[in-house]
């Protein structure tokens, strides 16, 4: 479209395609095809038939009309992709031979259509299980799996039920008179600033800033906060830098003494318990202090902050699928790049991916000027109208077109883009996930460390081809010998890795040390059933003002049995599906198992998940129009706006640990440098640009790859408090593979709890240095992460 007229979008005028690059793409999916006919005839696999030039080109014609201009128009269409298989054993010394059979058999291939319903057949034919021969199996099945999808439905009413009353409850009794207009300014806010303004007059219209004064709070231990701000505030004030890099270490890591909980950010619109904000900002500034001290050696300083650094974690920002829905993503992504909070690691799945491909290959600045509703001219996915995808998707099984798909999206991924050359671009790790076709083997998240050659678009491809909407296709790399496009994973094709991982979070900890994930969930199937009982992040319980004080802070939603019918009703619908999945019941349709979609782990640390009206399932599989972007966006950036206290304060401590990580990498004479006041880093985005050079140019990248140091700390030496030998560590251990961190942040299912508290196994209860120095608190805590 012409910006005549318009205002121009940045690099709205750049064609980043490559001819070459989707000629390859549509060549390697066309070979696939042919070599699937031609598994199918009588002919030997030991002596595979070479196709000539017209009968590639009728089946090009039959699989994809637009592929076949793509691929009839090249010069040296009768050579194979390059991709390194083959059929047999003894292929490379036998001779091709034609038997007599051979003019029948290609004549049968061509009349071979592939046509909706042979698609269909073939899709849906049974898969091979020993467990499905039994009699009783064959008998009981089908009687066995009616009786639970009806019961699952009857479960399903009774839960809307439940939700639909809790919602009337507080309409009409707890939102009304002046709260309620409070609240609708708060809703209807069109800046960060103006939000803030706008929760902070509900707080205080309902009590609720008084809650943060008060610093006593089951969630967490505000004995043990209070004595290390004290500890901390004391060593630094007497600059003994020593002895507050060694109490530093018990402090830094995940969740210490409950300091995560979500609860402490779910009882105001804005703000948590004053203890906490003091905590942070005192923990931040003695990681500046040991950062800048020059009495700690080098050594000692690198060590510290590698230690510290695996401890502490990484945080990622999670993107869902959701086909249209997924254009909110861009509001969070532009809240969080607005106010400097935009993590370095980032996931994406289906239409998550895209934004998320937008966000790593786009540096801070060029990101900005794309985040527009103008950004709408370059999102035309669905711009066939139906007289064309019809005939389509009756001739291929799928609405859309994979090598048109792929050329729009190269404006998204910056032209044929590898993981390894966005990272290397913007400092940024892009995260794509997708699954092998075969529903039994693994999923594959395509990243700068599985995948760095692997151009994104076609891993984006990947992600989207949901049965029906996209066929499944092939993942394409860069030869890094010549540069040229080949098939990755030997031509294997890949589809939606929304069936089976949405959320990666375990694969992200695997790979960079994430244990604190931003999931922005869309997908409206999962959305449904997000329930908060005893309040979410930015959002707390509504309650009635004739409530006592101590009332208001533990109430439930819609009261105790509205909420235990809640949880029951969906743990028991989670109960039978996971029933029907563990006996196999239900069939493979499409050669995949769709409980997935359900039972899979949906949420973060911290989830975001906008509301959808029922009109918004009109534009579920259309392109938005530049108002309707603008809409969506600032839809997106209001959904962030509770969350950003809380994600500040993680950053906060998180970035002035990656500060120091990066200085004491950067150079053996640190102590030299840091005595210097134009050594130090002046803000936190300023310690971004650091850290992107540190990327580019450091041999040692931090990317969960550091060295493992936690068997070396002489822990009694600590708790000793002996700070010279605190961080003793043998050089050899520069060479140990860091390990991995479990990390679990508590299943999660649509059918489970998002606010769920009930994770006491999983977070260490400090009994080491930290409780041995301070003394242990009697007070009972929960330290959980949500």
């Amino acid at each position: 479209m012409s910006d005549t007229g318009k205002h121009s979008l940045f690099e709205g005028d750049k064609d980043f395609v490559n001819d070459d690059h989707i000629y390859a793409f549509a060549k390697a999916l066309v070979w696939e095809e042919t070599e699937e006919i031609n598994d199918e005839t009588p002919m030997s696999p030991l002596a595979p038939q070479t196709n000539n030039l017209s009968d590639e080109a009728e089946l090009i014609d039959d699989l994809n009309v637009d592929q076949a201009g793509i691929l009839q128009s090249s010069p040296s269409n009768n050579s194979k992709p390059d991709l390194i298989t083959s059929k047999s054993d003894w292929y490379p010394v036998i001779d091709s031979k034609k038997t007599r059979n051979n003019t029948q058999n290609s004549n049968n291939r061509k009349r071979k259509t592939y046509s909706k319903r042979s698609k269909f057949k073939k899709a849906t034919k049974k898969l091979s299980n020993e467990f499905r021969s039994s009699a009783s199996y064959t008998l009981l099945r089908w009687p066995f799996l009616i009786i639970i999808v009806m019961w699952i439905i009857t479960l399903a009413v009774l839960y809307t039920i439940v939700r639909a009353y809790v919602a009337l409850l507080e309409y009409t009794f707890t939102w009304v008179g002046e709260r309620r207009r409070l609240r609708d300014r708060l809703r209807n806010s069109k800046s960060y600033e103006e939000w803030v303004e706008n929760a902070l007059a509900l707080d205080k219209y309902l009590n609720l800033d008084k809650w943060s004064v008060n610093p006593k709070f089951s969630y967490y231990d505000s004995n043990t906060i209070k004595l290390t701000i004290s500890k901390l505030r004391v060593l630094r004030s007497e600059n003994n830098d020593y002895d507050l890099m060694v109490l530093l270490q018990g402090c830094l890591k995940k969740n210490f003494a409950g300091i995560e909980n979500k609860q402490l950010y779910s009882h105001r619109y804005y703000g948590t318990k004053n203890l906490v904000e003091e905590y942070i900002n005192e923990v931040v500034a003695s990681i500046n202090k040991v950062i800048d001290s020059p009495k700690i050696d080098f050594d000692a300083k690198r060590k510290f902050f590698r230690v510290v650094s695996k401890n502490y974690g990484k945080s990622a920002l999670c993107l869902s699928g959701g086909a249209c829905f997924a254009y909110t993503h861009f509001g969070v992504v532009k809240a969080l790049l607005d106010h400097n909070l935009l993590p370095s690691i980032m996931s994406g799945t289906s239409g998550g991916g895209l934004i998320a491909s937008l966000a790593c290959t786009r540096t801070d600045e060029e990101l900005k000027k794309l985040l527009v509703p103008q950004l709408a001219r370059k999102i035309t996915a669905c711009e066939d109208p139906w007289y064309v995808w019809i005939p389509r998707w009756w001739k291929t099984g799928a609405r859309f077109d994979s090598v048109d798909w792929a050329r729009k999206s190269n404006f998204f991924t910056r032209g044929s883009t590898t993981f390894a050359e966005a990272f290397k671009r913007t400092g940024r790790i892009l995260n794509i996930s997708t699954i092998p076709a075969d529903p039994h083997s693994p999923v594959i998240l395509c990243n700068n460390i599985t995948s760095p050659n692997c151009i994104i678009w076609s891993t984006l491809l990947a992600s989207s081809a949901v049965p029906g909407i996209l066929n499944p296709v092939v993942l394409m790399m860069k030869d890094s010998k010549n540069n040229d496009v080949i098939p990755f994973s030997l031509g294997n094709k890949w589809r939606d890795g929304s069936l089976r991982t949405d959320i990666p979070i375990d694969s992200l900890n695997t790979y960079y040390n994430v244990n604190f994930s931003i999931v922005s969930q869309v997908n409206p199937h999962i959305s449904l059933f997000f329930f908060a009982p005893k309040g979410t992040v930015g959002r707390p319980v509504a309650t009635s003002r004739r409530k006592t004080h101590k009332e208001r802070y533990a109430s439930l939603r819609g009261g105790f049995v509205a909420t235990a019918l809640e949880q029951l009703f969906k743990l028991e619908i989670k109960k039978w599906l996971e029933i029907v999945k563990s006996l196999d019941l239900l069939p493979h349709f499409l050669e995949q198992d769709w409980l997935s979609i359900f039972l899979q782990k949906f949420s973060g640390s911290i989830t975001i998940w906008p509301r959808n009206k029922l009109a918004d399932f009109w534009y579920i599989l259309s392109d938005p129009t530049e108002e309707r972007l603008a809409s969506l966006i600032l839809k997106g950036e209001r959904c962030i706006y509770p969350k950003l206290l809380f994600i500040k304060h993680r950053l906060s401590i998180e970035r002035a640990i990656e500060k120091g990580r990066n200085l004491t990498k950067l150079s053996k004479n640190f102590n030299e440098l840091s005595a210097t006041p134009s050594a130090g880093i002046a803000s936190s985005q300023e310690g971004i640009q650091f850290q992107t050079v540190d990327f580019k140019e450091d041999g040692d990248i931090d990317q969960n790859t550091d060295t493992s140091d936690e068997d070396a700390i002489n822990y009694k030496k600590i708790d000793d408090f002996a700070p010279r030998k605190a961080f003793d560590y043998d050089d050899d251990d520069e060479d140990e593979e860091e390990g991995d961190e479990d990390y679990d942040d508590g299943e999660y299912s649509p059918f489970s709890n998002e606010d769920s508290d009930d994770n006491s196994g999983e977070e260490e209860r400090n009994d080491g240095f930290i409780q041995s120095f301070f003394g242990k608190s009697d007070k009972p805590r929960r330290n959980t992460i949500t």
